[in-house]
């Protein structure tokens, strides 16, 4: 296939002491992975300090969710719009935008003096990953040519991603007990300017030629319809499945999806066409990340309940007992290019996916009672290790499949895959360890709701490997 019209290297340069095309490469690299760990980072980061934003700004219940909900649904809601943006108005401007945002954002919810402020700064947050995502995956694909270098760039990507996730309740945990919940968010300024100064000195401009426009109605009812469903997702956790309030913005939701395709089918100029469904490698990828996303999010917000609310870990020593599971994800990401040469992308998908399985299967032995070794280290090393070997492959496939004037679009479709898996995910499998406990909340009663969780969770990546193996291309298809 040929290659997106992504030119994010330069001509070898003349001045004396300043980078070699490889060096300058890598600088685009570091500053796009950078700009998708901090993506990642914000969507786990806050959850162990949550307690202390209620102390300190007097939220409710009901608001102290909203500090995950307002980011998770503007991340979601808004992410294909990003995408296709990327596409037309440039890879590097959006990425600046979008980084820019997010890290303005964040310095007005480390600033917070009231609830609603810090709401608000987290809604924004999202809005400005969500135009940072897809810029991150489209920069990385497009600063090496397609080969070996390319998929050990998406692998250095998905690790770094997958790394962000996984670090989120180490970081918090230590920003919290160490300076305040503040940093947990403040964190990401200095961090932000220095990739900000980076990306605008090294990243150079490109779009998708013939001066195509922005379709606005396709727009505004896809980002509604994503950010409805959403919604009705995250009110599962209070209301429930049958609730009007899970099932209005559920039904609107859909509705508006369907409002979208029929809009997209009949546009000149849409904003996610949908020829792109017709290839197997970016509709079976995206399936397929969307599944692994609903099972791997959820893993680590329950991990880490467990070991607090069962084991009696501190905020931090939980951080610090899941750092070994972190590593694992990386090391996963990073081998599986070298793996996908022997096995193929699509074997190597599915072996991962079934590995993670397995260790689903085994955390969901765990017992009030358990060892660090046995119900944490031991099934969250195997657990984590099968997702980072199945996402890289997975991202591979659904970008190879991508159309030179669509791989923002795509970038967007693998990053709105993994987060919407991730929130239903969550929903379902709370829902279902809710059920188990009814009600109970001593430490025989929280166990077997989570045990229940985990098995869930390892049924729906078996059903995910059967996908991958019948659905995925066995080669890249052009």
């Amino acid at each position: 296939m040929s290659q997106p019209r992504i030119d994010t290297t330069v001509p070898a340069p003349t001045a004396a002491g300043s980078p070699r095309p490889a060096a300058r490469t890598w600088v685009v690299l570091s500053a796009a992975c950078a700009g998708q760990f901090l993506v990642v980072l914000d969507v786990s980061v806050v959850n162990v300090a949550l307690p202390s934003m209620r102390a300190d700004l007097g939220l409710s219940a009901i608001g102290l969710q909203w500090v995950l909900n307002a980011y998770s649904i503007a991340f979601a809601g808004f992410m294909l719009l990003g995408g296709r943006a990327a596409d037309l108005f440039g890879r590097k401007r959006m990425f600046l935008v979008g980084l820019g945002l997010f890290t303005a954002a964040s310095v007005a919810g480390g600033l917070a003096v009231e609830g609603w402020q810090l709401l608000a700064a987290r809604a924004a947050q999202g809005l400005g990953a969500a135009v940072l995502a897809p810029a991150t995956l489209t920069i990385v694909t497009g600063a090496v040519p397609p080969g070996p270098a390319r998929t050990r760039a998406i692998g250095t990507w998905s690790a770094v991603g997958a790394g962000g996730g996984a670090a989120g309740g180490l970081v918090g945990g230590v920003l919290t007990d160490l300076l305040s919940w503040r940093w947990v968010l403040l964190i990401n300024v200095p961090v932000g300017v220095l990739v900000l100064v980076g990306a605008a000195l090294w990243i150079r401009e490109s779009r998708t030629e013939g001066g195509r426009r922005l379709d606005l109605p396709g727009a505004v009812l896809v980002t509604g319809g994503l950010a409805a469903v959403a919604y009705g997702i995250v009110q599962t956790e209070e209301a429930g499945w049958g609730a009007g309030a899970t099932l209005l913005p559920l039904l609107g939701g859909v509705a508006l999806l369907v409002a979208f395709v029929a809009v997209e089918a009949r546009t000149n100029a849409p904003l996610m066409p949908l020829k792109l469904f017709r290839s197997r490698a970016v509709s079976a990828a995206n399936v397929a990340m969307l599944m692994n996303g609903s099972a791997s999010f959820a893993m680590w917000f329950f991990m880490t309940v467990y070991a607090q609310n069962v084991l009696g870990y501190s905020p931090l020593a939980a951080g610090l007992a899941l750092v070994p599971s972190s590593i694992s994800v990386i090391v996963g990401s990073k081998l599986a290019p070298r793996l996908m040469v022997t096995t193929g992308a699509r074997n190597l998908a599915a072996i991962g996916t079934l590995i993670a399985a397995t260790g689903f299967g085994w955390q969901s032995l765990m017992d009030a009672h358990g060892t660090y070794v046995t119900t944490i280290l031991g099934p969250g090393i195997l657990m984590m290790a099968g997702i980072g070997l199945a996402i890289t492959p997975l991202a591979s496939l659904a970008t190879s499949g991508a159309a030179p004037g669509d791989a923002g679009l795509v970038s967007g479709l693998v990053n709105t895959s993994r987060t919407m898996g991730g929130a239903l995910g969550l929903a379902v499998l709370s829902t279902v360890a809710a059920s188990r406990m009814a009600g109970g909340t001593g430490p025989e009663a929280l166990t077997a709701g989570y045990a229940l969780a985990f098995r869930t969770g390892a049924g729906i990546l078996l059903v995910g490997a059967v996908l991958m193996l019948l659905w995925l291309p066995r080669r890249t298809e052009a």
